[in-house]
C-alpha cells in the first residue's frame, strides 16, 4: 500500500471515528466497525491447493453481528489485483441503493485501494450473508455471515438459545475463479461442483475440531445459509430434529423438520436441542437435483464426549415433490414482531390491489456461438458507467436505455439482445411478479432492496387462473425464492424504496452470463425523505468522473 494510501485511510478512520462520536451526540444508533483487508491466499479444500479469497487472513469471512438500525461501517482495503466490490446479501438498503454493492450501483474498489461501506440494517432481524459480487469472485470464497438481533425492547418468539452459530454450506469447484470466467467467456461451462464444504471446510481432515461444541439440555441457534454458486443443499443432523424459527428476517411458524432443503442465496434459522444420549454427531449438507450427489459432514460435539459419530449417516430426501411440499408448510409468524413492536400479521398484503404484474421467463440462447441467458428476451450486461451513477447525473444517453424489456415474454423466442437490462417501477406501487424457468435446471432468484411475499409456485407455465392458488394471508416474507425446473414462482411486494435495484438468478452461472436485471425506483418528490443523496466518498468512474454534482434531494 502507497504512503498516500496509507495516509488517506488513516485519514477516513478518523473521520468516521468523529462522525460515531457526533452521531452518539445526536442520539443516532450505534456504530459497529470493520476494517477488511482482502487477499488472495491458498486453501487446501477438496484434496487440493487452490487460490481462495481471504478477509483478515480468514475463510469464510467475520461475521457481522449486530442489532436493528446499527450504523455498519466496513472499511475494505482491496489487496487483490483486480476490482472487487461487495454486496450484502438482503440487507434492504433503505433510501440508500449506493452501498448495495454491485456492477449497476457503485464503481469498483480498485486494487492497492480501500473503500469505506456504511449502511444500516433499517428495521431488518435475522440472518444473511456476504460476498464479492464482481465476475466469479463468489466462487473463489471471500464470503461470510450476517446476523442480526432484535432491538432489546422488541420480543422474540423464543427464548434466548445457548449459543448463536453460523453455518455457512455451499458446493464448491476445484477450478480457479478466474479459469471459470474465462471458459464462460469462450461459450463453455464449467459443470457440476466438486463438492460441498461448511463453514470453509470440506470434512475431509480427520483432525478437524469439531464445528460445534454444546451441552446436554440446551438449545442453541444455528443459522444456516446456501453460499454456493449452483446446487440446491439439504441440511441435517444426525438424531436431531429442527425447529424453524426464522427465514431471511421472518419469523416462522415454528414447525419440526428432520431435514431442510437450503436453495442457492438462501437464509434461514432453527433452534436444535441438545437432547439426546452424549456424543459425537454429524451435521450434513448434500446437494440436491443434481447427478452424482455430494456432500459434506461436520461433527457437533456434546461437551465431554469421546464418542465418534455413528457412521450411518441420515439419507438426503429424493425428488422435487417433497421439496416443494416442504416450501407449502412454510408458514409467515402473524403472533411474531420482527424488527418493529406490532406484529408482521398487522401487514395484509393479500388485501392489497395489484396495480402491475410482470412477467420474466428465463431466456437462454446463443450469440456468436457463446450461451447467454436473460429475461424475457434481454440478456443484461454491465455498462462502464454504473447506472445508478448515470441516472443520478443524468447522463444515461450512451449508458443505458429504460425498458427495453417488456412485461410479458415475448411471444416467439428471438435472439437475445445483450444490453443493460434496466426496467422502471413507480414509486410505491404494489406489483406482481412471476419467475418462469423453462429450464431443465434449478434456478434460485434475489431481489435487492426489499422482502417480497412469495405467493406461490407450480409447474409449466404461469396463467392468471394460478392466482386462485396463491397464499394471500401467511406466505413468508424474503428476500430469494427458488424456481423449480419448467416451473413457475409468484412474488409480491410494494416498490417503497427509492432506488436502482438488482434482480438476479442466484445460480452464478446463469448471472455471470445476463439473467439479471435493475429496478429503476424514482421518488417523484426527489426529497431526503425518500433516498440519500450520493454519498461524499463514492467513487467514481466512466462518464461521471469529473462532472459537478447534481442539486441535492430536498430535505424531508
Amino acid at each position: 500500500m502507497t504512503t498516500t494510501t496509507r495516509v488517506a485511510a488513516a485519514a477516513a478512520g478518523v473521520l468516521l471515528v468523529a462522525a460515531a462520536l457526533a452521531g452518539v451526540a445526536r442520539g443516532e444508533d450505534p456504530y459497529v466497525f470493520f476494517e477488511w483487508k482482502v487477499t488472495y491466499g491458498t486453501k487446501t479444500l477438496l484434496d487440493a491447493p487452490q487460490k481462495v479469497i481471504l478477509i483478515n487472513g480468514e475463510f469464510p469471512g467475520p461475521r457481522i453481528n449486530c442489532s436493528s438500525n446499527n450504523n455498519i461501517v466496513v472499511n475494505v482495503f482491496n489487496q487483490l489485483d483486480e476490482p472487487l466490490l461487495f454486496t450484502w446479501n438482503g440487507m434492504q438498503h433503505r433510501k440508500n441503493s449506493w452501498q448495495d454493492g454491485l456492477a449497476g450501483t457503485q464503481c469498483p474498489i480498485a486494487p492497492g485501494t480501500n473503500y469505506t461501506y456504511k449502511w444500516q440494517p433499517k428495521d431488518q432481524i435475522g440472518s444473511f450473508f456476504y460476498f464479492p459480487s464482481l465476475g466469479m469472485h463468489r466462487a473463489a470464497g471471500g464470503y461470510g455471515g450476517i446476523s442480526v438481533v432484535s432491538r432489546l425492547l422488541i420480543p422474540v418468539p423464543f427464548d434466548p438459545p445457548a449459543d448463536d452459530h453460523m453455518v455457512l454450506i455451499g458446493d464448491w469447484y476445484t477450478k480457479d475463479h478466474a479459469a471459470m470466467a474465462k471458459m464462460l467467456d469462450a461459450g463453455k461451462n464449467f459443470g457440476r461442483p466438486h463438492g460441498v464444504v461448511i463453514n470453509g471446510k470440506s470434512g475431509k481432515a480427520a483432525a478437524d475440531p469439531p464445528m460445534f461444541t454444546v451441552e446436554a439440555g440446551k438449545t442453541y441457534r444455528l443459522r444456516v445459509c446456501n453460499v454456493g454458486i449452483k446446487a440446491s443443499l439439504n441440511f441435517r443432523i444426525q438424531g436431531h430434529d429442527m425447529k424453524l424459527v426464522e427465514m431471511e428476517g421472518s419469523h416462522t411458524v415454528q414447525d419440526m423438520y428432520d431435514s431442510l432443503d437450503v436453495h442457492v442465496g438462501h437464509c434461514l434459522s432453527v433452534l436444535v436441542d441438545a437432547d439426546q444420549k452424549p456424543g459425537d454427531y454429524y451435521a450434513v449438507a448434500s446437494t440436491r437435483f443434481i447427478h452424482e450427489a455430494k456432500s459434506v459432514s461436520a461433527v457437533i460435539r456434546y461437551s465431554g464426549s469421546s464418542t465418534p459419530p455413528s457412521p450411518a449417516v441420515p439419507e438426503p430426501p429424493a425428488g422435487w415433490a417433497w421439496s416443494i411440499n416442504q416450501w407449502r408448510s412454510f408458514r409467515w409468524n402473524l403472533t411474531a414482531s420482527a424488527a418493529r413492536p406490532n406484529p408482521q400479521g398487522s401487514y395484509h398484503y393479500g388485501q392489497i390491489n395489484i396495480t402491475r404484474t410482470i412477467r420474466l421467463m428465463v431466456s437462454r440462447g446463443h450469440i456468436d456461438g457463446k450461451l447467454k441467458y436473460g429475461f424475457n428476451g434481454v440478456s443484461h450486461v454491465d455498462a462502464e458507467t454504473p447506472l445508478k451513477l448515470a441516472e443520478y447525473f443524468n447522463v444515461t444517453d450512451g449508458v443505458f436505455r429504460y425498458n427495453q424489456m417488456t412485461d410479458v415474454p415475448p411471444a416467439v423466442n428471438g435472439p437475445l439482445h445483450v444490453v443493460p437490462n434496466v426496467i422502471t417501477a413507480e414509486f410505491r406501487t404494489f406489483i406482481e411478479i412471476i419467475f418462469e424457468n423453462p429450464e431443465k435446471s434449478m434456478d434460485s432468484v434475489h431481489l435487492d432492496g426489499y422482502a417480497f411475499f412469495a405467493v406461490g409456485m407450480g409447474p409449466g407455465k404461469w396463467s392468471a387462473e394460478e392466482r386462485k392458488t396463491y397464499n394471500l394471508l401467511d406466505g413468508v416474507s424474503r428476500h430469494s425464492v427458488q424456481v423449480y425446473p419448467r416451473s413457475w414462482t409468484a412474488i409480491m411486494l410494494t416498490f417503497d424504496n427509492a432506488g436502482m435495484w438488482n434482480v438476479r438468478s442466484n445460480i452464478w452461472e446463469r448471472h455471470y452470463l445476463g439473467e439479471q436485471l435493475y429496478i429503476s425506483v424514482v421518488s417523484p418528490a426527489r426529497s431526503l425523505r425518500d433516498e440519500y443523496n450520493m454519498p461524499e466518498n463514492a467513487l467514481r468512474c466512466g462518464k461521471v468522473v469529473g462532472l459537478p454534482l447534481p442539486p441535492s434531494y430536498l430535505p424531508a
